[in-house]
């Protein structure tokens, strides 16, 4: 069966829904009709032998299932799965938020975080219960008080438990988990994209390793726990075969230093409550739980220090080098694809500007840095992002919406902040000291960004039609003009007026007066057979 297109799949959805509520028995059809709208959405092909599928949609219509388990009775392995659930959930939206600008990311996981928090007090309650029977002796009066103890306290969480689970909006879940799966469906999954944002979650957690080994806290080994997982659950999700060759080493690494949360919270709260007889029992407890600790940190150490440290096994596979730059650029890229009406336009914009600037890095007119050009071309993609919100000023917009961005792996806050004012001076007024965000340059950038803006604004207007006419530009220096030949141009059209104002402020950077004329290419004569 040929792929639907998204349209295609919301009427087979709705049309499956409607099918379900009118006629009950259709049990048949109905299972042999769901897995294809499915396999479709997910764009997987269908077979009786394939995996279950994994992936965000999977995930939310589990939160709803581990819903309706957990309220009956909310015992621990439905608290637990549903608590994974909700975490994954989170997980991948903490990921696609920072491509997808759309808020139903932001606000679903928020949702998704009420209620995992509102879980969490039951949840550490339940699994302390169990570690008190691991590490407790039958019958002895230290393990009967934290059980009495924790049992009261699961009663009180659960209440609160089921009155969060009341508040949750499950209609509006319902909603997200058919619109948010169709937009994520728009990053290719193992692509470069979610190597470089797999590489920041690496970075992050390298980074809390350092920290836990350093200081040794319990904080510290917790931020550590939190910082594997969500390295884990990008992999999982996103990168399927990093997830094949690593996801039993990540999941021992997180079951670890789980279990030294666990007991660092056990030892916590016994002593909150002097839950122990005497001195001696004091103490046989805390060795117990430190015995325990100790196997772990160093089981988790044995694993990630060292030359074959798992940390330089990971770094390995992700992005190296320039390839981190590329891959930022192509989030960049993709973030924008998101918002701009016409990306097309701005692709053949970004490839005009670069035969420009690589025309006058040439002729020694310009610093051909290649940082320089990167920027010039990240600058053209997202230049039309502010039309998402709103026509007039639209440049003033798009220049704001960059700089809220959080910089990706490889881009420094000042590259945002370089990247918004080339955007901001693509069209409209000229730059000058009075603009805020040109002002608090210093002047070798503000140079850089009238450079870079020039070259936008030109570029930008030999596709002012968004046809794609001009197609390509040559520049040279003659007679003291800089020549600038357009294949496609037509000087007598509304694109010659464009173009024809656009040059001033690059003829105010370069202090030459700018020629633009069609580029003529030779036409070449026909040998005839006689």
């Amino acid at each position: 069966m040929a792929a639907l297109d998204d349209f295609g799949l919301l009427i087979l959805a709705q049309a499956t829904r409607k099918l379900r509520s009118q006629c009950p028995r259709m049990g048949i059809c109905e299972a042999r009709l769901e897995p294809l709208v499915q396999s479709q959405i997910s764009g997987e092909r269908t077979t009786d032998t394939a995996k279950p599928t994994v992936g965000l949609r999977h995930w939310m219509e589990r939160v709803l299932e581990e819903c309706n388990r957990a309220s009956s009775e909310f015992a621990a392995d439905p608290v637990h799965d549903l608590r994974v659930a909700l975490r994954r959930c989170r997980s991948m939206a903490d990921g696609l938020m920072v491509i997808d600008p759309s808020p139903s990311w932001k606000n679903m996981k928020r949702a998704a975080g009420r209620l995992f928090r509102s879980l969490g007090a039951l949840r550490d309650v339940q699994v302390m219960s169990e570690w008190v029977r691991r590490l407790g002796q039958e019958n002895d009066p230290e393990s009967t008080a934290l059980l009495t103890l924790l049992g009261a306290k699961e009663s009180e969480q659960k209440t609160l438990a089921a009155a969060a689970l009341r508040e949750f909006d499950v209609k509006q879940w319902r909603r997200w988990s058919r619109q948010l799966p169709l937009r994520a469906m728009r990053v290719k999954v193992g692509s470069q994209v979610f190597k470089h944002l797999a590489l920041e979650r690496w970075t992050e957690a390298y980074e809390l390793h350092r920290q836990a080994l350093r200081n040794r806290s319990q904080v510290a080994f917790h931020r550590l726990r939190i910082g594997i997982k969500r390295l884990r659950y990008i992999v999982e999700n996103f990168l399927p075969q990093q997830h094949e060759a690593w996801s039993s080493d990540l999941k021992e690494l997180q079951d670890l230093l789980g279990e030294v949360h666990d007991l660092d919270v056990l030892w916590t709260t016994a002593q909150r409550v002097n839950a122990f007889a005497g001195a001696e029992s004091r103490f046989n407890w805390r060795a117990r739980l430190q015995t325990e600790r100790s196997r772990r940190i160093a089981r988790y150490r044995e694993r990630m220090l060292g030359p074959k440290s798992l940390w330089r096994t990971w770094r390995a596979e992700l992005p190296q080098g320039d390839q981190i730059q590329a891959a930022a650029m192509a989030r960049m890229r993709l973030w924008a694809s998101y918002l701009d009406p016409d990306v097309r336009h701005s692709r053949h914009v970004a490839a005009l500007a670069r035969q420009l600037f690589d025309g006058l890095a040439k002729m020694g007119l310009a610093d051909g840095q290649p940082r320089l050009r990167a920027m010039l071309a990240a600058a053209a993609l997202v230049h039309d992002v502010g039309l998402a919100k709103h026509d007039k000023n639209h440049h003033k917009i798009s220049s704001r919406m960059i700089r809220k961005l959080v910089p990706p792996l490889g881009w420094s806050a000042e590259d945002l902040n370089m990247l918004a004012t080339i955007a901001r001076f693509h069209r409209g007024a000229l730059p000058h000291a009075r603009h805020k965000s040109y002002r608090g340059l210093m002047p070798e950038q503000r140079r850089t960004a009238t450079l870079l803006a020039a070259i936008l604004r030109f570029a930008d207007a030999f596709d002012d039609t968004h046809d794609g006419r001009v197609h390509s530009v040559r520049l040279e220096e003659k007679d003291g003009f800089l020549l600038v030949s357009a294949a496609g141009y037509a000087p007598l059209t509304r694109t010659g007026q464009d173009v024809a104002a656009a040059r001033h402020l690059l003829e105010i950077v370069m202090r030459k007066p700018i020629l633009v004329r069609p580029l003529r290419q030779p036409v070449r004569s026909k040998n005839r057979t006689r």
